[in-house]
């Protein structure tokens, strides 16, 4: 088989180690940078800093994880593909169809948050049929890129990824030559309520690298590329957001008090361009993470119905492009109606739990997979791989600790219809 040839799913391997990394560094890098900074410093204040070194050790060790289990694997899927090998049908099926939610719920959140953005240029825009209209140009413009095929959409994802680092950077690298170093004081040690919250924050904004996975069918060698990816793209997104808070703590006197972070900041170095300047970020921030959205969401349908837990015909591919095409139209679909309506379908509710439960099942599964015979051999192994594991699945336990009654019901209710979808599956 060729580097860019066709994969046993008859999906086209055009995805490169580059356009791998970059694919994971746009949806990292989502548009709650554009607010995080502030929210942590209400929290917690300069210690701030350390959340982020605290949240940055637990990822990496989910990223560990991720890296060498995904290395026994070629296929589309990520970690429902993990999950439905180590556990079973029943527990993959329920990661995939949650997982595919999470996804749809947070495109249509980050549409309304892309438009609303907009809106600062044109009011029309936050209501009525031009509000409908930019959506629906939006959803219909991506959906197309990526029907047309994986190769244009990736080139195109890159393009984001590094005009996201390149202005998001030159804030960063501009905006400490004007830092207070009187700003960083540390006054008593934070609380455990506020800290673990600020922790738990960091973990989801750091969150990634599990949907850049799904479309592993789709990458260049990729029991190579996933695990080196995952590594290189989780360096360079912690050192990316390491600095921009250290420019907003160390330019912004009143940090907790500002909705707008890095406009605000940007506003005290450079004027009033520079709340243009970081508008036009936020957009540039919420269209690539949408593109990347709209990328990975659709192939978790077609890893589903491939494994014929799904109807198959949400597995077909397209005889020119080479993308599932149906897949996509479906995905593309249920992201439009969620993003009009303004139903967010469990938005910020499931996200956290649904996230934290399939990271545990993703660690726990690498010392299961170890012990199996009938599975790939890993590509890439982690020294202590049992003891990494094991920290990586306390560590999800205690961030699940930290969610509320309210996030179990939804989550719970959520579960029960992929159960119901489950079972009709199993007895058609």
């Amino acid at each position: 088989m060729s580097r860019s040839g066709a994969s046993p799913s008859g999906l086209l391997r055009g995805i490169s180690r580059f356009d791998f990394i970059a694919l994971i560094i746009n949806i990292t890098i989502g548009a709650g940078i554009l607010g995080l900074p502030a929210r942590l410093y209400a929290l917690v204040g300069t210690w701030s800093l350390l959340a982020y070194g605290v949240s940055a050790a637990v990822v990496t060790l989910i990223i560990l994880c991720f890296a060498e289990v995904s290395s026994r694997f070629s296929s589309t899927g990520g970690p429902y593909l993990y999950s439905r090998v180590a556990f079973g049908p029943l527990v993959g099926f329920e990661v995939g169809w949650l997982f595919w939610l999470s996804r749809v719920a947070s495109f249509a959140s980050i549409c309304n948050l892309f438009v609303s953005y907009a809106a600062l240029f044109r009011p029309q825009l936050a209501e009525g049929w031009e509000r409908t209209g930019l959506m629906t140009a939006l959803v219909a413009g991506l959906a197309t890129l990526n029907y047309i095929g994986v190769q244009r959409s990736a080139r195109v994802n890159t393009i984001f990824t590094v005009s996201k680092l390149v202005v998001i950077g030159a804030f960063a690298v501009f905006g400490l030559l004007f830092i207070d170093p009187a700003a960083f004081r540390f006054p008593g040690v934070p609380d455990y309520a506020p800290f673990s919250q600020a922790v738990l924050l960091l973990i989801f904004t750091f969150s990634g690298f599990d949907v850049a996975a799904i479309p592993s069918g789709e990458v260049q060698q990729p029991q190579r590329t996933v695990p080196v990816a995952l590594l290189v793209s989780i360096g360079t997104v912690a050192v990316l957001f390491m600095a921009v808070q250290v420019v907003c703590i160390g330019t912004l006197p009143n940090l907790a008090q500002s909705e707008r972070p890095l406009s605000d900041a940007a506003g005290q170095f450079v004027g009033p361009a520079g709340a243009l300047f970081i508008t036009i970020v936020a957009l540039l921030t919420a269209l690539g993470t949408l593109h990347a959205l709209m990328l990975t969401g659709p192939r978790l349908l077609f890893a589903m119905a491939e494994q014929q837990q799904l109807p198959s015909w949400l597995a077909r591919t397209h005889p020119r492009f080479r993308t599932p095409y149906v897949a996509i139209l479906i995905t593309a679909t249920s992201q439009l109606l969620l993003a009009v309506t303004g139903t967010f379908l469990y938005a910020l509710t499931l996200s956290t739990l649904i996230r934290l439960s399939y990271f545990a099942l993703t660690c726990a599964a690498l010392p299961v997979l170890r012990q199996r015979q009938d599975v790939p051999s890993a590509q890439f192994r982690v020294a202590g791989g049992w003891l990494v594991s094991g920290l990586a699945v306390l560590l999800c336990g205690w961030l699940l600790s930290n969610s509320s009654g309210r996030e179990a019901r939804d989550v719970a209710i959520a579960g029960a219809v992929g159960l119901l979808i489950y079972w009709r599956m199993r007895s058609a």
